[in-house]
Order: C-alpha cells, then structure tokens, then sequence
C-alpha cells in the first residue's frame, strides 16, 4: 500500500499510525532516506491493501474509523483530494486493510506457477522482502532467491531439489507467508517474538530449487516432442513421472555437487533417468551452478536442505563438520522428534559441499514419512514438525 508524503510528516510517525516496526517500513523503501523526506514522495507501507468504500448516509470520517478501528488520519493518508466537512452518499473513498490472513495456500499442488502467483502477492503486500532470481533452469523458467531481515547471521533454507518431493515448497512458502505476517502484526509464532529474527539474522531462501522437475511431476512432460520423448525414454517407457527426483535433464541435483563427487558416481546410473545420475561431472546443470553460485556470495553461516521422506536430520560430512552442528541439531530433535543421522553412505549433496568447504553447519531434513510424493493430506502434519526447525534456525 502507498501513501504520499505530507508536510510534518515522517517515517516514524506512519510506523505509529498503521502500528508497525519502524525497521519494517525503511527496509520497504530502500530508495528513501528517511532524514530528508520529500513532499508526496511515495513510501510504502507493508502488511496492507486498500478496499474501496462508498460513503453511507449518516457517515463521517471519524465513525468510519472507529468501525475500521484504525484511526483517521490514515484515511486522510489515502485520500489526500476529498474533503472531509463535504462527504457525499455514494461517493467512493479508499481505506486501509490490515493483512491477517494467510495468501499461500499450501494445501495444493504446488507447481511452478502457483509458486510464483504466491510470490508475486507477498512481494506486493510485504515491500520489505526481495526477490531475486539466482538463475535459470534448463527450460528458462527463473529461480526466485528470497531475502528477508536486517541482520547479519545469514541463514538458507532451500526446497525441492528433488521433484518428487515438491511439497517442501509449500511447507517453506507457508512458513514465509506466516513470518511476514507476525512481522508486521506485532506478533509471535510458538510464542516466539518475531521482530528480533528479523533484527538479528537475513534470511536466505530458495523455495524451489527444481521448477522443471516440479512440474514434470505433477503436470507431465513439456509439449516439446524431442523432450517429451527422452523423458519418457528415461522413464522406462512410462507417462507417469510420480516418482522422477531428477532435473528435466535427468540429471540428480543433489547428487552435483563437488563433496566426494566421484565416490557417489561409483555406485549410481551412469546415464539419465529418473533418479541418482550425477551427470557428467560436478556442477554441470544450471540449477545446482546457481546453488553454488548464491551459496558462495552469501556466505551462510548455517543452512538447511529440506526434503522428504523419513523424519530424520543428517548433520555430518566425513567428520568437517563444526561442534556447533552437533548443538543445533539435538534442539531440531528436541522440537520435532526428528531423529539426527551424522554420517550415511551418500556424498555429493549440497549440505555435504557446504560442510566441506565451510566447516559450518549445514542439515538434510527428511520431511514426513511415506513413500514419494507425500500426500498432500499430510500437510498440516508436516508444517507443524517444520516449523520447529525454521525457527530454531533463526534463533540459535
């Protein structure tokens, strides 16, 4: 939502008519400078949309207010031409909403273009969180990177490297959905108070890692009949792709990465397909060249991998990993009854890559329990052991 600067007015003041963060508002106008505002320079105001209203007989502005429970002057904000001492029935003024509901619907399949219908609303309504693509996929499609909060512990999480197991996506999307909303409603998620997450950590966030495989998945193959007919070739001759994990490539994408990359090649398809081909050599598909490229700007102090199946935590990677790891993740177990694995017989996974070349924590989380895809009537189950990590990530 928009306002426009009036004389004596200031960034605080709106942060005490619409009862929102100060921070909340500067990190929405990054452009603006706060100590030299501009009249009818535009500020954005977070966590609010606009509803038009038709004046009734009997109205004035202050009882439109007192119904609205908001108070006046955010009305004389929105509509800086009227005048209020000559209101007509029938004439159509514009008043601020406050968001408190949910945009993400999770309860779906979620591909692609839901994904980034979701995006685009919480974009609008929630200035302060940036969007920018880390690259592209092999069918062009943009991979949105997220960032959100004003501090300095950089935190990742990421979501369907698999395809199989998009519905990390929705889990991760709705956890973004209901951090905003606690933002910029003064409020608290498991009774933990959001606003210092956001003043100490920037949240890094890929929520679909694998958009083409997302949607082979659950849409079928691209119309292109030479892409058409290699899926379906690697698929072993069948239409149904339920069970691909792959890129539309059919290449692995966690299995691409430079963390003993060669020892999970030894055991592993040697050519694509559904699952467990590691391509050629590490690091060749654009989705995992743009992981590692955010991955090596950003610089995370910790990030977690989400995934599914088995409701387990691995932590470790051939012993690099730091002290800190074995902490944080017997707090993830403590919240969701998840169960740690440091060590299994696997390599070349991102968290695996992240461990080696940062000694920092990093953390495969396998989601529910099932076979792949997970039901979607698992959802709110799986969101309520989610959770737990997403905020324990941010608090440690």
């Amino acid at each position: 939502m928009d306002v426009f600067i009036r004389p004596g007015d200031s960034i605080w003041y709106y942060s005490q008519i619409f009862k929102l963060p100060l921070q909340l508002i500067i990190d929405s106008n990054p452009n603006l400078n706060a100590q030299a505002l501009k009249i009818n320079q535009k500020v954005k105001i977070p966590g609010y949309v606009t509803n038009q209203y038709t004046i009734q007989r009997g109205d004035s502005i202050w009882a439109i207010a007192q119904r609205n429970d908001m108070p006046a002057d955010t009305i004389y904000l929105l509509n800086p031409t009227f005048n209020p001492n000559r209101l007509q029935i029938g004439q159509v003024i514009v008043l601020p909403i406050r968001v408190t509901w949910r945009v993400v619907n999770g309860k779906q399949n979620y591909d692609y273009n839901t994904m980034m219908n979701d995006l685009s609303t919480l974009l609008m309504i929630y200035p302060f969180l940036i969007n920018k693509s880390i690259g592209n996929t092999v069918l062009g499609n943009k991979i949105p990177g997220l960032h959100i909060g004003s501090g300095q512990k950089r935190v990742h999480f990421n979501a369907s490297f698999h395809a199989n197991e998009w519905i990390t996506t929705p889990i991760v999307m709705t956890f973004l959905n209901d951090y905003l909303l606690s933002l910029t409603n003064n409020g608290s998620i498991r009774g933990l108070y959001t606003l210092p997450l956001y003043l100490q950590s920037n949240l890094s966030i890929v929520p679909m890692v694998n958009p083409d495989g997302v949607d082979l998945v659950l849409n079928g193959p691209p119309t292109n009949e030479t892409i058409r007919t290699n899926l379906i070739e690697w698929n072993d001759g069948s239409t149904d792709f339920s069970g691909w994990k792959a890129n539309i490539n059919g290449v692995d994408l966690n299995d691409q990465f430079p963390a003993e990359w060669e020892l999970e090649r030894e055991n592993n398809p040697k050519t694509p397909g559904p699952r467990d081909y590691g391509g050629e050599s590490p690091l060749s598909q654009p989705e995992s060249i743009a992981m590692a490229e955010l991955t090596r700007e950003m610089d995370f102090a910790r990030v977690l991998a989400f995934h599914t199946q088995g409701e387990v935590i691995y932590w470790g990677f051939q012993g690099l990993e730091p002290p800190e790891s074995e902490q944080l993740v017997n707090e993830f177990a403590r919240v969701s009854g998840y169960e740690p694995v440091q060590t299994i017989d696997s390599y070349a996974g991102y968290k695996d890559w992240f461990i080696q070349d940062w000694r920092r924590p990093g953390f495969t989380v396998e989601l529910g329990l099932g076979t792949n895809p997970l039901p979607i009537s698992q959802f709110d189950e799986i969101y309520e052991e989610a959770l737990g990590f997403f905020l324990v990530a941010l608090y440690w």
